[in-house]
């Protein structure tokens, strides 16, 4: 048997009785279209959405024998592998190294949490093996790989996204966000929210991955959740860092982190970088507190082929989600109406609009100029 904590259990798929009063969501929400209703959740899950029990065999045929050939990502979890099932879908399945940075809670976590919670922006989990010792996971196959394939390391023969895509993985990762924070019942913080874990579709559709550090939110009077600190160096917020200390705000911070790499095409952590550019935020910030600086921010792999508007527009809101001080960041369903606007502006605007100054205010009232 696998053992699970009452704290593993408390999940509850999300319904259209959620209010979102308690944690800092709109009432809204339920009205908007894009997939977060109520009904929409329930009608899937009825359709028996839940992850299937797999056979070491059978995923072990699907791979056939984890050849290295079908090798297509390393990390300290172990290892995944692109594979076939017997039905002829293409998956990608995770084989957790026992010995790794995941363990069995990770595990137990993660099969919980995509089995209760879906939606169009979090990857699906197929399925999972418990075989003896063996402890795998079964995703959809994600075309594309992750987000940071496509940002850091580009090959010179290889096109770098385009702003309007890079808003475009925003929006779809902003989403996600929000579903797990005002949808979710209690609401899930995410914790792990990295370039790494924004998987792509072939249309460059984005789905959050990997909630095995996934903790369920604070709810009733609490303010936070106590926990040691876990996640990646370079995305967690300060105030969780220092103190244990988790909230909703915290996934705001590490999402501000996504947007800047999205913006700079530069690592949250890199010492490849010279002294004083090694840490994306600490970098950033003289650049963050004057408009007329934005622009050395950008992506020198953009050549320049962006709206300016909406390069202040963006920055203002990374900058408001990097606030030191958790309390004066967004709340996500904020940031998903602000960067869906700014999804409609970017199409509308040319990139050769990058001569003319910012004109009109985004939905989200940022002050990047208070930023610390």
């Amino acid at each position: 048997m696998l053992g699970i904590s009452d704290d593993d259990m408390a999940v509850r798929p999300a319904d259209s009785s959620v209010s979102g009063r308690g944690n800092g969501c709109g009432s809204d929400h339920g009205s908007r279209a894009h997939s977060l209703s109520g009904k929409g959740w329930e009608s899937r899950g009825q359709k028996g959405n839940a992850a299937r029990s797999f056979t070491f065999r059978e995923l072990a045929t699907a791979t056939r024998n984890f050849r290295e050939v079908n090798l297509i990502g390393e990390g300290g979890f172990g290892m995944v592998f692109k594979g076939r099932l017997e039905s002829g879908q293409i998956v990608a399945i995770k084989q957790l190294n026992l010995n790794g940075l995941q363990g069995n809670q990770e595990f137990i976590v993660e099969v919980l949490m995509l089995s209760l919670l879906h939606h169009p922006n979090l990857v699906t989990l197929i399925g999972y093996c418990t075989d003896g010792d063996q402890r795998l996971l079964v995703y959809e196959f994600m075309s594309m790989g992750s987000l940071e394939d496509h940002l850091f390391d580009i090959e010179p023969d290889k096109e770098p996204l385009s702003w309007s895509t890079r808003i475009k993985i925003a929006v779809g990762a902003a989403r996600g966000l929000e579903y797990l924070h005002c949808k979710a019942n209690p609401p899930v913080i995410y914790r792990d929210l990295k370039s790494a874990n924004i998987l792509l579709d072939e249309n460059f559709n984005p789905k959050l991955s990997d909630f095995g550090l996934a903790k369920l939110g604070p709810v009733g009077d609490n303010t936070h959740v106590s926990t040691r600190v876990m996640g990646t160096y370079g995305y967690c917020a300060p105030e969780y860092a220092m103190s244990g200390k988790l909230t909703l705000k915290s996934d705001i911070y590490s999402f501000g982190v996504v947007m800047l790499e999205l913006i700079t095409g530069r690592k949250a952590i890199d010492s490849t970088q010279k002294q004083g550019e090694q840490n994306l935020v600490a970098w950033s910030r003289p650049f963050l507190k004057d408009k007329r600086k934005f622009v050395q921010l950008v992506d020198p792999l953009l050549q320049g082929r962006f709206p300016l508007r909406s390069l202040h527009h963006a920055v203002a809101i990374t900058a408001m989600c990097l606030q030191e001080h958790a309390h004066f960041r967004p709340l996500i369903s904020d940031i998903v109406v602000a960067l869906e606007y700014l999804a409609c502006q970017s199409h509308k605007e040319s990139p050769r609009s990058v001569a003319r100054s910012p004109s009109s205010s985004s939905p989200l009232q940022c002050n990047s100029g208070s930023f610390s």
